[in-house]
């Protein structure tokens, strides 16, 4: 049981949906709110039992859900697993494309400074984490 303190503390289901939605499902990315709305429903529709609702996504988005079921939110927990996952990989993406343009015009880039960089780069959060699939 939480304590009164830990309670004030401690985040409802809706205001996380609320905080994580946007977050997620960013309307810059998809250029409105009702697109990325649209995007959040395509997501979840498939993760949840429920018959789900593009009405529902609005309410759990504007805070106005009186309740979250824990499968709205798992279903949430993974869009953020998988948004970070394509984040990374569209920043190692770039990195090699930035990489591939300074070693064409910088003769220094290939230096053992710019490799001890890259190195300690490659083991950045490997360590945390265990190795799915043989990667």
């Amino acid at each position: 049981m939480l304590s009164k303190d830990d309670k004030s503390k401690s985040m409802s289901d809706t205001v996380f949906m609320q905080n994580n939605l946007p977050e997620v499902f960013d309307p810059r990315r998809y250029g409105s709110v009702k697109a990325a709305q649209i995007a959040a429903y395509d997501f979840m529709k498939g993760r949840v039992q429920k018959n789900l609702k593009l009405r529902r996504i609005r309410q759990l988005w504007e805070g106005k859900a009186s309740r979250v079921d824990g499968e709205e939110k798992d279903a949430l927990r993974q869009a953020k697993i998988e948004e970070a996952r394509n984040e990374y990989k569209a920043l190692r993406s770039r990195l090699a494309s930035l990489e591939a343009s300074l070693a064409a015009v910088d003769e220094d880039f290939h230096g053992p400074q710019m490799d001890a960089y890259r190195s300690a780069a490659r083991g950045v959060g490997r360590g945390d984490c265990p190795r799915i699939g043989g990667e």
